[in-house]
């Protein structure tokens, strides 16, 4: 009885806590479902949602952006895991623990891992999906393990990397990869690359500013980087105080770092504000083996060599093969 006493008033603790602070709160024993009304949740002014969303022939569980006409999905959870079926259900336990269930799919699938199950969870309106304890305190959030996308208020470090998606429709691990390096600068490198100059295709930083450099984002956009001691020693974008703009900054699929800028009172489209490398066949293994990268009305594409033929229609990266056997080769 005691028990239960004191969970009551730990909920309603965190509710009003939370009612202040604008959040939405999410309790053990909620359930999600990708075919019904209740397939996500929202944050407190409904721009940002967690839960499934379509990927391919099913469904994957992510963060996006809902309160515009386009979809903007900025993470996703298990992003290698194949698509889910249309039976399965997002359950937070009782025990505190998000895991997904199916008849099609088997065993649980684990969403969140994390030491200590989770008294409740938000869906916050910064983009950061957040698990908290019976003290109220935060034990996972999605800030701290970004897939390809980087959000006002997220801090990168050495200890996370941003990979790009495969493409714009499948979200699962692409080929580049961008890093805080422990010399204090920020690069990017083809997946599975050493970290030399030798395969990194853009970096920016100052050199001497030590280990303890972060990549920092503000809620207007700028875009900068911060050594140790909380000095600006780089300046990447600037930030814009127009109310009504939200930002977000992504390593595309084409291994281009572009920061993106929605105007919320106009439902226009998103506008890159900031890209680089300038050189849009600059990323390494863009596309693939036996393949080679040129500009076409100011986009990169890619063609195969003489007597190759692409490998996937669908992606370049996985590059070119041969379209002829040794036997035609010698009759010839």
């Amino acid at each position: 009885m005691a028990t239960i006493l004191l969970l009551l008033l730990f909920s309603a603790s965190f509710t009003v806590d939370a009612q202040q602070a604008g959040q939405s709160v999410i309790k053990p024993g909620s359930l999600l479902t990708p075919t019904c009304t209740n397939s996500s949740w929202l944050s407190g002014s409904g721009l940002y949602a967690f839960g499934f969303y379509k990927q391919g022939n099913g469904y994957a569980v992510g963060i996006f952006i809902v309160g515009i006409p386009q979809k903007t999905v900025v993470w996703t959870a298990n992003r290698d895991n194949p698509p889910l079926p249309g039976d399965v259900k997002l359950n937070f336990t009782s025990d505190g623990r998000l895991v997904l269930q199916s008849a099609q799919a088997g065993p649980e699938i684990v969403i969140v891992s994390s030491t200590e199950g989770a008294a409740a969870a938000s869906m916050l309106d910064t983009g950061n999906f957040v698990l908290y304890n019976s003290d109220n305190g935060t034990i996972w959030q999605s800030f701290d393990d970004p897939t390809d996308t980087f959000l006002p208020g997220q801090k990168l470090t050495t200890d996370e990397v941003l990979f790009s998606n495969c493409s714009d429709t499948d979200h699962s691990t692409g080929i580049f990869r961008l890093i805080m390096q422990e010399d204090g600068w920020l690069a990017m490198y083809p997946v599975g690359s050493k970290f030399t100059l030798e395969y990194g295709y853009w970096g920016l930083g100052v050199s001497g500013e030590g280990t303890d450099v972060t990549l920092n984002f503000d809620d207007d956009g700028r875009l900068y980087l911060l050594n140790g001691i909380g000095i600006s020693i780089v300046n990447i974008t600037t930030g814009d105080p127009t109310k009504g703009v939200i930002y977000r900054l992504r390593i595309d699929p084409d291994g281009i770092l572009r920061h993106y800028s929605y105007n919320l009172d106009q439902n226009g489209d998103w506008k890159v504000t900031w890209s680089s490398p300038g050189d849009m066949c600059a990323p390494n293994g863009l596309c693939g083996i036996n393949a080679f990268c040129f500009l076409n009305d100011r986009k990169a594409a890619c063609k195969c060599l003489p007597g190759f033929q692409r490998v996937n229609e669908d992606s370049w990266t996985s590059g070119c093969e041969r379209n002829f056997d040794s036997k035609s080769c010698k009759s010839n």
